[in-house]
């Protein structure tokens, strides 16, 4: 009964703080992760444990589920080149720079180790980027790019991990066929997405005017399709967004206007739980992990951390400006020659510096990295301790803890700063 007692605690502060933040005007998740931080140093309280697996089922599903679901699909269309170099290569090439940084920071991480480390950070997190940026009078194309991005960069930086850990884990990774490997995941995912859709848009069709069941279904949607992804060892997370997206595109013709009124109710609260739970669960878990490091090792540590992140902003930064060049040199070319470059994949017009710095400033680290580091094995294949493990947890729990207060604190002032809520926004 305690445990009980100590999630409707939580949770009921959760609803009281969220609307404090809104009264405020301070992103809510910084209220929440700071609150977590100050419940897990009460004396005597329980320790509440953060269980991977139940942040990969209960939380990563449904969040990403709702994002898919939302997002306009011609926007994301028009903006897939942006959202692709964002969501793939940058995290790659993120997973990659941290783990040189990192290897030469830390002496005690090997390479493989700094890898994994790599793959654990790279990927901006979703529930992070929209809960600081809503509201903050953002253009709808950069809202687009941001949400497009975390759709599929949790994949990417997941699939990363995966590989990362089974190199060291002994775990039948075989470098020759990792392209092949991550084809098969990534294709595998969106197929199995796919097929999920087209079966639950049939099964809406016969049920046709029965809000009740129809929602109940499309609560169940992403569980499902996340968890028949898993078990065929390919990417839950694409299955869930394949999903969303596919569903989106037909609800018209799915069910009425009343019933898709009362979906969209019941989810805005299920998404608003699931997401106060996520941040208070962050700040809970940096107080657990204290303890688990030697304190001659946490500033040095902790130093590390803030230099780590201030790599992952910078790199960030100059890859979106980068692009932004790109997109500028590819439109100059279609006003040169338009026969020519008519059916090329960049969007229509090119990126500002503004919303360049903002989408650069608003790559906050989350659950899914948290979530990541403490699913970390205990043991390899051969049955000796993961090496440096409480390491790579610290390290990942303050990186996480740095972008989401520090970014999220200051990209507020950053919007105020560039007036951007002053400019007209793209219907």
């Amino acid at each position: 009964m305690e445990n009980y007692s100590i999630v409707l605690f939580i949770m009921a502060l959760m609803i009281g703080l969220s609307a404090i933040a809104n009264r405020i005007k301070i992103p809510y998740p910084i209220l929440l992760v700071s609150a977590g931080i100050a419940i897990g140093f009460i004396p005597e309280m329980p320790e509440i444990s953060l269980n991977p697996e139940v942040v990969f089922l209960i939380f990563l599903p449904p969040l990403l589920y709702d994002a898919a679901f939302n997002i306009s699909f011609k926007e994301l269309k028009r903006n897939l080149p942006t959202v692709t170099t964002l969501a793939i290569p940058l995290v790659f090439f993120t997973t990659s720079a941290i783990a040189v940084a990192v290897h030469y920071l830390i002496p005690a991480l090997t390479w493989q180790l700094s890898f994994v480390l790599g793959a654990i950070l790279s990927p901006p997190d979703a529930v992070a980027a929209t809960g600081i940026t809503k509201g903050l009078g953002l253009s709808h194309r950069t809202l687009t790019i941001l949400e497009g991005e975390s759709l599929v960069n949790d994949a990417s930086g997941l699939i990363a991990y995966r590989f990362a850990v089974a190199a060291i884990a002994g775990t039948g990774f075989t470098m020759w066929n990792l392209p092949v490997q991550f084809m098969l995941v990534v294709f595998g995912g969106a197929f199995v997405g796919i097929v999920v859709g087209i079966i639950l848009a049939s099964f809406l069709r016969q049920i046709y005017g029965n809000g009740l069941i129809a929602i109940s279904a499309l609560l169940l949607a992403p569980f499902v399709a996340y968890l028949l992804a898993e078990e065929f060892h390919v990417s839950g997370v694409l299955a869930v967004v394949v999903l969303g997206i596919t569903l989106s595109r037909y609800t018209n013709k799915l069910f009425p206007v009343a019933t898709k009124n009362q979906n969209k109710s019941f989810w805005d609260i299920i998404i608003f739980l699931l997401n106060g739970l996520v941040f208070i669960l962050i700040g809970l878990a940096f107080p657990q992990v204290i303890g688990q490091i030697d304190h001659q090792d946490i500033f040095p540590l902790v130093g590390y951390s803030f230099l780590i992140s201030f790599i992952m902003l910078i790199l960030r930064i100059l890859w979106i400006f980068g692009h932004s060049n790109n997109l500028r040199k590819e439109l100059i070319k279609r006003d040169m020659n338009p026969e020519k470059y008519k059916y090329s994949m960049y969007a229509y017009e090119k990126i500002d510096w503004k919303n360049s710095l903002i989408i650069g400033w608003s790559g906050m680290r989350g659950i899914v990295s948290l979530a990541s580091a403490l699913a970390l094995p205990l043991t390899l294949a051969d049955g000796s301790a993961f090496p440096e493990r409480e390491v790579l947890i610290f390290v990942s729990v303050i990186v996480v803890l740095i972008t989401l207060i520090i970014q999220g604190l200051s990209l507020p002032l950053l919007v105020r700063f560039l007036k951007m809520e002053d400019e007209v926004k793209v219907p």
